[in-house]
């Protein structure tokens, strides 16, 4: 299990001393894993804290464990809606609101509301409710962001339609991470634990595939990491004395070195989860009126293929490219510089050999490290 926790204060206690609505968030690889499991665990302990609990909306689908976990908690009822002829249950936000409970638990995050509600999403209605002061721990599986929603389907062939906004993770005081190996999950799933047995081959020849819960679990330990590394420096350290990584690639009209370099960047940048840019020096011999259309048109596609990529684009226009890089690094707080390897001719030796001991110079000064990117 992976948590992100910073503060040594806990949640109960947090929920305590605190006037304002907090946010704690139980995510999941897929379905299955636990979550709404360890939400209700954790509402009996609070409740048993002396917390005002409430369960504003809980789905056990069934499954005989969760739904024993239930009794004794305090439910507020479900409001009902009648849609095309049908009676359907959703969460109350306006009995929650007139309750004003400490804290309420709502599952299921990423769900889309039946058409008639205040809100479209559900994600929505905790906004309300922690803007009203109210404390929430919600749950969802990490296919439900927004920002992975391509990877996933990538992978997977499903397109996931009901997604979750990262800047969620942002508001959230608590991550937990509900992790399950591969193995242990598709036991849960044979055994008829996940789902009822009319759907657990079907599962298991669709999204539950091994190669596609070893994605979703590397997607839902990464994010999880990232957030983590986040509290870390926006609670833990200050300013100066941790930065986020950032990548800056350097790159000239030569189509073939510009290319390795930014792909090679972009690579690293992923890798660091970490924001990159390219960086393009125009000089007066490369200006519109004098550089080749070739070089123009490459310029042009390897720009493309940077913002494909995640980059954004910086050009300027300088005689001096060695100050212009320095500078630029400077002004963006960059970390890393990443130059391709040059192509010598014996009197350009010395010339590059000095730029190069100018410029660690003064990256060493403001910690910024220069990778040479081979071909």
């Amino acid at each position: 299990m992976l948590q992100s926790h910073v503060k040594n204060i806990s949640f109960a206690d947090y929920i305590k001393n605190s006037h304002k609505g907090k946010l704690k968030i139980y995510i999941g690889m897929i379905a299955g894993v636990g979550k709404t499991y360890r939400l209700l665990q954790e509402a009996k302990s609070l409740v048993s804290s002396g917390i005002d609990v409430q369960i504003a909306f809980i789905e056990t689908h069934g499954r005989a464990e969760t739904q024993a976990l239930l009794e004794g908690l305090p439910i507020i009822p479900r409001k009902k809606i009648f849609y095309k002829g049908k009676e359907v249950e959703e969460m109350d936000l306006q009995a929650i609101l007139n309750m004003l409970p400490q804290l309420v638990i709502v599952d299921e995050l990423a769900h889309s509301n039946t058409e008639g509600s205040k809100n479209e999403k559900r994600w929505q209605d905790v906004l309300d409710l922690l803007e009203a002061g109210i404390n929430v721990i919600t749950a969802f599986n990490v296919q439900h962001l927004d920002h992975i929603q391509e990877k996933v389907k990538m992978f997977s062939g499903i397109d996931v339609r009901e997604v979750i906004p990262r800047e969620i993770f942002k508001r959230a005081y608590e991550i937990v991470n509900i992790d399950l190996t591969a193995d242990e999950l598709i036991n849960r799933l044979k055994e008829g634990k996940i789902y009822a047995k009319d759907k657990i081959n079907p599962a298991l020849d669709n999204f539950f595939q091994k190669e596609n819960i070893l994605q979703l679990r590397e997607l839902a330990l990464k994010e999880v990491a990232l957030q983590l590394g986040n509290k870390i420096e926006e609670e833990v350290f200050k300013p100066t004395q941790l930065r986020q990584e950032c990548y800056l690639a350097c790159i000239s009209s030569n189509n073939k070195k510009a290319k390795n370099v930014i792909a090679k960047t972009s690579m690293l940048a992923k890798n660091n989860l970490s924001k990159w840019y390219v960086l393009y020096v125009q000089t007066p011999k490369e200006s519109p009126n004098k550089i080749p259309l070739d070089k123009q048109r490459y310029l042009i596609n390897n720009f493309k293929t940077a913002i494909d990529l995640g980059a954004e684009i910086i050009t300027i226009e300088s005689e001096d490219i060695l100050t212009s890089i320095i500078d630029q690094s400077l002004k963006m707080n960059a970390t890393t510089i990443c130059l391709g390897k040059p192509r010598f001719t014996i009197w350009k030796v010395f010339i590059y050999f000095y730029s190069i001991t100018k410029i660690l110079r003064k990256l060493k000064n403001n910690k910024i490290n220069l990778i040479i990117l081979s071909e």
